[in-house]
């Protein structure tokens, strides 16, 4: 982990959707070292910095899958090839996968499919058999389909207007797979709406999962609180974003509100 911004070139951009864009740059993994499943990284575009979660982590070389929802993200989107960026990290407490089974579900709505990508990556390099359910309002959005099902993924695509796959929710396509197979384990990601929702079903069914939360981020050390939950006062940046079910259940907002860059609950 490093405190300061590592400036790394990129060397490969992928237009994975209309809004959606994949960034490649090398990564030294002995001197910077190699980042988890599930850590972020702070990425600084030289005037602001924000989180974005690692989609993938190859040999020496790491890559961060990014929406363009607002002035920062249309500002990497605007990058080249060859341009750069500041990148500090990996921080965070990731996904775990020390667990009993070798049968996983993991599910990702919109661009909450890049953290999930980098596990689901690796849990099928261990030898595990994985369902992945890529979610998203239409075709044109869904993420990671083809590369995930050329690692030997089970891939359920999923769009709110049918226009590809499942017709519905990820909780819905959830439900249909519960009818006819049961899992080990879970790894979720997406808007807090779609994570509380799964939560409840994995929870019904007696399946322990993890979940990515998101929350403001400044520092992303610890420091200055402004990712704080309640009602344990847990920082997402240290001792999330990755929460399992047990954790979870403490967290008194998740799936209600959040804290905006003031304190304010919305």
């Amino acid at each position: 982990m490093i405190n300061e911004p590592k400036i790394v070139e990129i060397k490969e951009i992928i237009d994975e959707t209309p809004t959606i864009k994949t960034f490649k740059f090398d990564w030294d993994y002995e001197t910077l070292g190699k980042p988890n499943p599930g850590e972020f990284l702070m990425v600084w575009n030289f005037k602001n910095e924000k989180p974005m979660s690692i989609s993938q982590i190859n040999d020496n070389e790491l890559a961060i899958t990014v929406k363009n929802i607002g002035e920062f993200t249309s500002q990497l989107h605007d990058l080249k090839v060859g341009d750069q960026i500041g990148i500090r990290g990996s921080y965070g407490n990731g996904f775990n996968n020390s667990f009993e089974g070798k049968n996983i579900l993991a599910i990702g709505g919109g661009v909450g499919m890049a953290p999930i990508s980098s596990i689901a990556t690796d849990l099928l390099e261990k030898g595990n058999d994985v369902t992945v359910v890529s979610a998203a309002q239409t075709k044109d959005e869904l993420l990671f389909i083809d590369s995930l099902e050329k690692l030997g993924a089970n891939v359920c695509p999923c769009t709110d207007d049918g226009s590809f796959g499942f017709e519905g929710f990820a909780t819905d396509c959830t439900i249909s797979l519960l009818e006819d197979s049961t899992y080990d384990y879970a790894f979720v990601c997406g808007p807090e709406i779609m994570m509380k929702g799964l939560f409840d079903i994995l929870e019904a069914s007696s399946i322990t999962a993890q979940y990515s939360l998101e929350r403001y981020m400044k520092c992303a050390l610890g420091v200055c609180g402004q990712c704080c939950v309640d009602s344990e006062g847990w920082r997402i940046c240290v001792e999330g974003p990755v929460f399992e079910n047990d954790k979870i259940k403490q967290i008194s907002e998740f799936g209600k509100y959040r804290r905006d860059a003031s304190g304010v609950k919305y």
